[in-house]
């Protein structure tokens, strides 16, 4: 595979960061020095007590520009695995990956007197690398070969880009990505929590939180059923059976939390997925061709295992709220459902503002890997049609999705939605699949039209997806500052003093029975600090009530961005109300 000057340029930067990391502690043990999508990093064993930190970072930029700036050419041989191994005897992680490697010879590179392990490919001179265009960021730990059995050793990360500019806009951006973490922003906010003695990686929602989610989940299902879908139920446990059948137990076993029952001494798995559990609402009872499609539809918890590493606040959890609808059909309906699934998440995203094909969204096209067939259940046949009907729908609905080899399920093709938020950081969020799989295994039939026994087709669908993950993105897209029909508190009422109370209480009392999330700041705060904290809640609007609004009967309406405008009662509510149904 060919690859640009910049990749190149962060190959080589990784051997320049080693050889620099080396001078610091002779006795380092090297891993391996990676390209990524921002730079590079190196994984290192250091000797005790000389692992970097951020108070290095700057030497060690220094020592690598000194290195730079000796103009050296960067040299490639082969040569034999027994000369390689002789070489790197005392690098035992080298040493493993000598051993690994197929044929007679192995790749060595030389960049300056620093010579390393590697494939390639890199620039032919330092010459070719901006001294000012890369930064040391962070250390972390990371398991050798990611095998939490295997030793933890240091990643030493560094950004590299083709400029300083480009650099700087990277620097500024991850400055505004701190600003807008969730995890910060939902803290000061009051939307979650969580606690150690329930566990990490399970969420709480408080009453701000959980009227967001609600919020969300009630546009969604307003959207959902105009296209036929109702609303079922399931439980939150399963005999392992289940996902024996589906084929989830062979490729996610580890990722189960199991429960035995105390009482019936049975053992059940907490649901990690919820799709055979909707198989088996069909399976209760005998289906006609003329009862089909079925659309099954809920928001439902699932429970994974998720390793404790890879806990990110709302973002990766245990316990996940997914909004999870399948569709029971014909073949025949399979093109239709797609393009119906692909509507809702055209709508429920245009009350984001975010539905603007090629600016905040491209579509890919989740196929098998061709190279790996031996993956994938169910026949070719079936994954032909599949791929084809969704190929349609992309190509009728102009979608231009992308074709992306072994992106698909294990069961599926499907099409993806990439999302991007305010910062251009691509999210994968809306799912059409298409499954033969799953229908075939649980034996999902119905009676056709001639009276043979035909097998139905399920077709999956997320719009939001995990509520949890989907919240996470919404709070760092806005930066806490949401629309106002998205808002946890819509508007908030600030009386000056006691005398302006019962005005305030008439105001609250009329935004309350519009279902407006309102608040009434009747505290003995001042009225500055009453605004002050308003605006650090982020709400949209908030209304002072003083002398003039009390004899006028009237409201000024103080906007997060803006100056206000006076309005009676009745006109406040309605401004409000129109402005909620906008997101339709």
């Amino acid at each position: 595979m060919e690859h640009d000057q910049l990749y190149k340029q962060r190959h080589t930067l990784a051997h320049v960061m080693a050889a620099v990391l080396r001078e610091h502690d002779p006795a380092v043990k090297m891993a391996i020095g990676p390209v990524i999508d921002t730079g590079f990093y190196y994984d290192f064993e250091f000797s005790e007590g000389k692992a970097p930190n951020e108070q290095d970072f700057p030497k060690l930029e220094k020592k690598m520009r000194g290195f730079l700036q000796k103009g050296f050419e960067v040299t490639q041989w082969d040569e034999s695995k027994a000369e390689a191994l002789e070489r790197f005897k005392e690098q035992p992680y080298k040493v493993e990956l000598i051993n690994e490697l197929e044929g007679d010879t192995v790749s060595i590179y030389q960049v300056g007197d620093f010579i390393d392990l590697c494939k390639g490919p890199h620039v032919e001179s330092s010459k070719e690398i901006p001294q000012d265009a890369f930064k040391i960021m962070s250390v972390a730990g990371a398991y050798w070969r990611g095998d939490e059995n295997n030793k933890m050793l240091t990643r030493v990360y560094a950004a590299s880009f083709e400029s300083k500019e480009a650099l700087d806009a990277h620097l500024k951006m991850l400055e505004e990505s701190a600003a807008r973490d969730h995890r910060k922003l939902g803290k000061e906010l009051d939307l979650f929590a969580f606690s150690p003695l329930i566990g990490p990686g399970l969420p709480l929602y408080t009453p701000r939180g959980q009227a967001m989610i609600e919020t969300i989940t009630d546009f969604l299902w307003e959207v959902s059923k105009k296209y036929g879908y109702h609303k079922v139920s399931i439980p939150h446990i399963t005999k392992l059976d289940l996902y024996e059948t589906s084929g989830h137990a062979a490729k996610f076993k580890d990722e189960f939390f199991y429960v035995h029952g105390a009482q019936s001494n049975d053992d059940f798995v907490l649901k990690p997925m919820n799709c055979p559990h909707h198989t088996q609402i069909y399976a209760s009872k005998p289906r006609s061709y003329r009862d089909l499609p079925i659309r099954m539809a809920e928001i439902t918890r699932m429970y994974r295992d998720e390793k404790p590493g890879e806990l990110v606040g709302l973002g990766r959890t245990r316990a996940i709220s997914v909004d999870d609808g399948h569709i029971f059909c014909t073949p025949d309906q399979i093109k239709q459902e797609a393009i119906n699934i692909t509507k809702i998440i055209e709508e429920f995203y245009q009350g984001f503002n975010l539905w603007k094909k090629g600016e905040t969204f491209w579509v890919s096209l989740s196929v098998r890997d061709p190279e790996n067939l031996e993956k994938y259940l169910g026949t070719d046949e079936n994954w032909d049609k599949a791929e084809k009907y969704l190929q349609e729908v992309s190509d009728e609905l102009g979608l231009d999705a992308k074709r992306m080899e072994g992106e698909a399920a294990f069961y599926g093709p499907k099409l993806d939605f990439m999302f991007k938020d305010a910062l251009g950081r691509e999210r994968q969020l809306g799912t059409v699949q298409i499954d033969f799989v799953m229908p075939e295994r649980f034996g999902l039939e119905y009676t056709d039209a001639d009276g043979t026994k035909k097998q139905a087709v399920m077709v999956h669908r997320a719009i939001a997806g995990s509520m949890e993950r989907f919240l996470a993105i919404m709070i760092e897209h806005y930066a806490g500052a949401f629309p106002m029909w998205l808002a946890p508190t819509q508007v908030s009422i600030l009386p000056i003093s006691d005398a302006h109370k019962a005005y305030a209480d008439e105001v609250y009392a009329a935004l309350k029975d519009a279902e407006i999330r309102v608040e009434l700041d009747d505290s003995s705060e001042t009225l500055g600090k009453k605004i002050r904290n308003a605006k650090l809640q982020k709400v949209p609007y908030f209304l002072v009530i003083g002398d003039q609004e009390v004899e006028s009967k009237q409201v000024k309406i103080e906007g997060r961005d803006g100056e206000g405008v006076l309005l009676s009662i009745e006109e406040m509510v309605k401004k409000f109300e129109d402005e909620i149904e906008q997101k339709k």
